[in-house]
């Protein structure tokens, strides 16, 4: 590649003329054009007293709005200088590679340009940050960038060092991402100038009181000390798989060490249900408590996954972004998606192709021919499956002819079933006639309440009926008539043991009573208002 000409980047060092390179001192003198990122370094100084010519970017942090943009300018700045004046000095504070990304939009676009960056020497701030807190870096350290700042970088079993802290609002940004993950009492420092002598300060201050600590400016870092193991880590999302490691380690709790994916099958369920009551109730606390309660069942799982060796949490992640990477091609590639229909059909278009692919796999491996059925989805309520297979199978005359015929269905189902019930009471019979059935029934009762439900289902889809929608209204008026019973049996200031079931149901058929002359004076009014 033809190269014009070479930018030569040297770092300043962190402050002071004794810890400015001999090699950048050289360069800096060799006659070449030389260009600072900020002139505002206490070494400039010092550097104009010894005869240097430079100039400085500065007045592009005033025009700009966002730093990558600011950056940028630098780049292309230098790479036009560098073309038509030939070899640049380009000098930036402490390390040319320490947190400096116009050096790094330098490299990225120098090749286009036709102009070789040289990587020169310099001392990073980070020394000297290190020697002012008596930090040892061996022991975990995180170098990141005030400017860029967000709370999925933090580590809070690491110290971190956050440099470029330029002014008290950057400060105030830094503390509120913090705040995020660290309590709002946690010490940290506030080093100014760090190794720059008679111009270092050192402050520890609580975190809340960052951005209020005087002289914040672009000399300025911030250390933040690592988080004591415990509770304070709790707002750390790896906290919490930790937390579970450790409830299915060989000494932690013995329900959790006992649970399988089969036996924590029907809590998946149930805290899906939880959420969508919380979403349904508006309370955003019960409903962060409810996510995390759902979130436990993922972990678990996983932790499961992870000692059998078949996939751990990382894997669950990792299959969950690209999922939503490669059904996203309108957000992560060059489609196009003007309105959520389209994004929707998009999602759904990918999907089917998916499916298609695995069941190829499957046909290929299996040499079993394609079914109807192999669509339907399974992740979801037990009776929507149903009726989900029931309509595919429809589709092809697999039906009932009449809805007469579904009702006969339902009948024969219940005789059934009341058969096997029958032969169960034979065996769990006790003495006194009561029936005692153990745990886990026979399979031939479940099987046939399976066969009686599927046909419920089927009933209602004839019937053009939401069985979701028709078992809630029940479930709410068992609510209001049970609860009418409790206020009845409160008002006698007797125990439940003392009533017999003959009372109680006459206290369940005043709630009966009650609704139904609840229900006509609501339907007279809403005549009466038409």
């Amino acid at each position: 590649m033809r190269i014009l000409a070479v930018i030569h980047v040297v770092g300043l060092g962190p402050g002071s003329l004794d810890k400015l390179s001999v090699g950048a001192h050289r360069l800096l003198f060799s006659g070449m054009p030389v260009v600072l990122r900020t002139a505002v370094h206490p070494v400039v100084d010092e550097l104009r007293r010894e005869g240097l010519h430079f100039t400085a970017f500065d007045e592009l942090y005033e025009q700009g709005e966002r730093f990558e943009e600011i950056y940028g300018e630098m780049a292309d700045r230098l790479l036009s200088m560098a073309r038509t004046q030939g070899d640049v000095v380009y000098a930036v504070p402490g390390h040319p590679l320490m947190g400096e990304r116009s050096v790094q939009i330098l490299r990225e676009r120098a090749a286009a340009a036709e102009v070789e960056v040289r990587i020169g020497p310099g001392q990073s701030f980070l020394d000297d940050v290190c020697a002012a807190v008596g930090l040892d870096p061996v022991d975990g350290l995180l170098l990141l960038d005030a400017t860029a700042l967000s709370d999925e970088q933090l580590q809070p079993g690491l110290t971190a060092v956050i440099a470029q802290v330029y002014q008290p609002s950057i400060a105030s940004d830094v503390k509120l991402t913090l705040m995020e993950v660290y309590p709002d009492e946690h010490l940290v420092w506030v080093v100014r100038a760090a190794g720059v002598p008679g111009e270092e300060q050192v402050r520890q201050v609580p975190l809340y009181e960052l951005d209020r600590v005087p002289g914040i400016d672009h000399l300025t870092s911030v250390v933040v000390p690592p988080l004591p193991p415990g509770l304070p880590r709790r707002r750390h999302l790896w906290f919490a798989v930790d937390v579970v490691r450790r409830l299915r380690a060989p000494d932690g709790c013995p329900w959790d060490k006992e649970q399988t994916h089969a036996s924590l099958r029907r809590y998946a369920i149930e805290e899906a249900y939880e959420v969508a009551h919380a979403i349904d109730t508006g309370d955003p606390d019960d409903l962060a408590e409810e996510l995390g309660d759902l979130l436990l069942q993922v972990l678990l799982h996983a932790q499961i996954a992870s000692e059998q060796g078949d996939f751990n949490v990382r894997d669950v992640f990792a299959g969950l972004a690209e999922k939503l990477i490669r059904r996203h091609p309108h957000v992560f590639g060059d489609a196009e998606a003007g309105n959520p229909a389209e994004a929707q059909a998009r999602w759904n278009d990918i999907k089917r192709r998916e499916r298609e692919a695995r069941r190829g796999v499957a046909e290929s491996t299996n040499r079993m021919a394609p079914s109807l059925l192999d669509d339907v989805r399974w992740g979801k309520p037990a009776w929507l499956v149903a009726a989900d297979i029931q309509k595919r199978a429809a589709q092809v005359g697999f039906d009932w002819r009449d809805v007469r015929d579904v009702q006969a269905k339902v009948e024969e189902e219940v005789r059934e079933l009341g058969r096997a019930l029958a032969e169960e009471l034979q065996t769990d019979m006790v003495p006194g006639g009561t029936w005692q059935p153990e745990a886990g029934t026979s399979s031939a009762v479940a099987e046939e309440l399976g066969d009686l439900l599927f046909a419920i289902v089927n009933l209602a889809r004839w019937l053009q009926l939401d069985v979701e929608e028709v078992l809630s209204k029940a479930n709410r008026k068992f609510e209001q008539r049970f609860r009418w019973v409790e206020r009845r049996v409160a008002e006698t200031g007797r125990s439940w043991t003392d009533f017999s079931l003959e009372e109680l149901d006459t206290y369940w058929d005043e709630a009966k009573i009650r609704a139904k002359s609840m229900d006509q004076q609501e339907f007279a009014g809403r005549e009466r208002n038409t």
